[in-house]
């Protein structure tokens, strides 16, 4: 057991070492890809607000709507990615390209479409209720109402969703590239730099 824990934390030092000497794109899109992909997340989260504001008539507390829903899944998506792709990229727990695409893929529409969506419906049903902008159900046709106003939602926010399953599977796939990279480094010369 301690030579298996030796063994993998010299492979994790190798890769913090070669990260190093990685040009400074590479450096910047593994470093940052969380942070590309929870922006995205962000903007999901802005832009299903949008959409329940208006099916539901709301036009008070903008900005107060407004922040929960960029904020929360910027950072759902930003710590899903860290701990499901990036983190195991550089310990070396994740040695499968097509399951790092699948992650990447996942943590996209999960954490950047789903969520931001899940999050808007209760905020802007809670605002419709408290401003009375629109007519809410009596309490056994909830369900049924909820269903009812997401579906155009959920309609409009498909070519989002898609985009952010692509944009997480680019990104996997890129860090991915890197991580292949920065093993491959270990056969070079020591002092070599990769060129941009």
């Amino acid at each position: 057991l301690s030579l298996l824990t030796n063994a993998s934390s010299a492979i994790v030092e190798m890769l913090s070492r070669n990260f190093e000497r990685l040009p400074d794109i590479e450096k910047n899109l593994f470093m940052y890809a969380p942070v590309y992909l929870g922006g995205n997340a962000a903007l999901a989260g802005l832009i299903s607000n949008s959409l329940y504001r208006r099916t539901l008539h709301v036009r008070q507390a903008a900005i107060s709507s407004s922040m929960p829903l960029a904020v929360l899944p910027f950072l759902t998506t930003f710590a899903l990615y860290s701990a499901a792709v990036s983190t195991p990229l550089m310990s070396a727990d994740l040695n499968c390209p097509s399951c790092a695409m699948m992650r990447g893929a996942l943590i996209g529409v999960v954490g950047g479409g789903l969520y931001p969506i899940l999050l808007a419906l209760p905020v802007n049903l809670g605002l419709a209720a408290r401003y009375q902008t629109t007519p809410l159900p009596e309490k056994g046709n909830q369900i049924r109402f909820w269903v009812d106003i997401s579906k155009p939602v959920l309609r409009r926010m498909r070519a989002v969703m898609v985009l952010q399953a692509f944009f997480g599977t680019y990104l996997s796939s890129r860090n991915f590239e890197t991580y292949t990279m920065l093993f491959q480094m270990t056969s070079g010369p020591p002092g070599e730099e990769l060129e941009d």
